[in-house]
């Protein structure tokens, strides 16, 4: 099994260029921004690293596809009851040899009803090709996805951002665009993740959105080289009671390495860590509102000039609005 596992990475050791897709239900793309494609209100985010569908089991490679397809309805099944606007997964598989051999994406998207959703392959190989993705009740006005720099002998990790327009206040006309990121980190070495929140905190740190991140860390708050703390110190996030000991996410609970981070004009109105057993990791969910203190201004909605649901194309950075 090890021999196999280390044939198979050894096909992602050159770095993948950044690439933008959307994979999506809705292949239309509306050129100006309507009522029916804008958040409103607060916002409800989950996030839940899926294990490539394998539930509680120990590897992929062990369940059938029937048995993954069982365990996906699952995780859809706790979707539609938290009813988050916008989801974000880590270890998301497309079709996989490992994995059933089919696009698990779409597969929760379409028995959680999100219309929207995308996914970037960062570590692909003949046996496996697995990302961050987003699904999302609304359409994305952006999206991009980023491959993080080879860190062998694991494979590679990344990010996906979606950029929504957000309506937050009953009393106030104003849309203004949001930024949602999806991000994985490697999960041996400190050093490995310190590198890869400096690409993330680059590519993103000025586009100037209200932004969340959501993802698995592999880092807890409070440990001497937790990078976790040391990106929402970079880009002025914020954690949910970020020292608090009862909000362990990956197993028996010990550990908490899956996070939401806000930046500094919003405030969490709810947070929980779901029961469910989904995967190795337990799903987190938050409700996220627009701090009353906050002054906002209508502002322009950017789209990139082709509609982003025909769109493949090579990404040379993230911190322009397009």
């Amino acid at each position: 099994m090890i021999l196999l596992m280390l044939c198979a990475c050894s096909f992602t050791a050159e770095k993948q260029q950044p690439e933008t897709y959307l994979d999506t239900t809705r292949p239309e793309y509306i050129n100006d921004i309507t009522d029916t494609q804008i958040l409103t209100g607060s916002l409800k985010v989950l996030s839940l690293n899926v294990a490539h569908g394998r539930g509680d089991a120990l590897n992929q490679l062990f369940v059938c596809e029937e048995t993954i397809r069982d365990n996906l309805k699952k995780v859809a099944n706790v979707f539609k009851k938290t009813e988050a606007d916008i989801v974000a997964l880590q270890e998301a598989d497309g079709p996989s040899l490992w994995s059933g051999n089919f696009n698990h994406v779409s597969e929760l998207a379409h028995q959680a009803n999100y219309l929207w959703h995308y996914r970037a392959g960062h570590a692909q190989s003949w046996l496996f090709d697995y990302g961050a993705a987003l699904l999302s009740k609304r359409a994305f006005v952006e999206a991009h996805g980023y491959s993080f720099a080879p860190t062998p002998p694991t494979t590679i990790k990344g990010f996906v951002l979606g950029q929504f327009a957000w309506h937050p206040r009953e009393d106030s006309r104003a849309t203004i665009p949001i930024d949602v990121v999806s991000v994985h980190l490697d999960f041996s070495r400190s050093n490995v993740r310190e590198q890869q929140i400096s690409e993330l905190a680059e590519l993103i740190g000025e586009r100037n959105n209200p932004l969340i991140i959501l993802g698995d860390f592999n880092s807890d708050w409070l440990s001497k080289d937790s990078v976790v703390k040391a990106l929402a110190l970079r880009l002025k996030l914020n954690g949910y009671q970020p020292e608090a000991n009862n909000y362990g996410t990956y197993k028996s609970g010990q550990h908490r390495f899956d996070w939401i981070l806000i930046s500094n004009e919003l405030e969490f109105k709810s947070y929980r860590v779901l029961p469910d057993i989904l995967s190795d990791h337990y799903a987190v969910v938050a409700e996220v509102m627009l701090k009353d203190s906050a002054d906002i201004k209508a502002q322009k909605i950017f789209k990139s000039e082709r509609p982003v649901s025909y769109t493949t194309q090579i990404l040379t950075g993230l911190n322009k609005s397009l």
